[in-house]
């Protein structure tokens, strides 16, 4: 599946977070626009610089109104683990069937891996904004920076 582009509908979902609670899209999207985030695994450098980096700017995220998640495949129990050890203020929702990540069309080359992808999903579902970097992470936090922004 093409990966999903700015204008278009963002697929439901409904996928278990860090903590075992089911999160769905519309309970993320009424509280306001929603960060949405693709990352390949927990622990690893770039992911864990990416996750730190999206830390620093949380503050600045909810003080705009909008919320920040984190998906990829790994268990709820590694995610909770990567959280605490990172001290990160965001929930991690795991999609081990990547049901989810192919729907937004972020599944890696021959469906290995997962694409280092952000997302700004609109209150009305609809891809306000995207970027792709699979290796460089300011691409995505100048991203966010530049929705956080736009929301002021």
């Amino acid at each position: 599946m093409a990966m999903l582009r700015e204008g278009e509908l963002a697929p439901d979902f409904e996928l278990a977070a860090d903590d075992g609670a089911r999160v769905s899209l519309d309970e993320l999207l009424a509280h306001g626009p929603l960060i949405l985030y693709f990352y390949p695994a927990d622990f690893t450098a770039i992911c864990t610089a990416e996750a730190c980096s999206i830390r620093d700017v949380h503050e600045e995220v909810v003080e705009v109104g909008m919320r920040v998640v984190g998906v990829s495949p790994q268990s709820a129990s590694s995610h909770e683990r990567f959280r605490r050890r990172h001290d990160l203020p965001f929930p991690l929702l795991y999609d081990a069937s990547k049901r989810t990540i192919r729907a937004y069309g972020v599944d890696g080359p021959l469906g290995l891996g997962v694409r280092r992808v952000t997302f700004l999903i609109g209150t009305d579902k609809i891809v306000k904004g995207r970027v792709v970097s699979d290796l460089f992470v300011g691409s995505h936090t100048d991203f966010i920076r530049q929705c956080i922004a736009r929301a002021h």
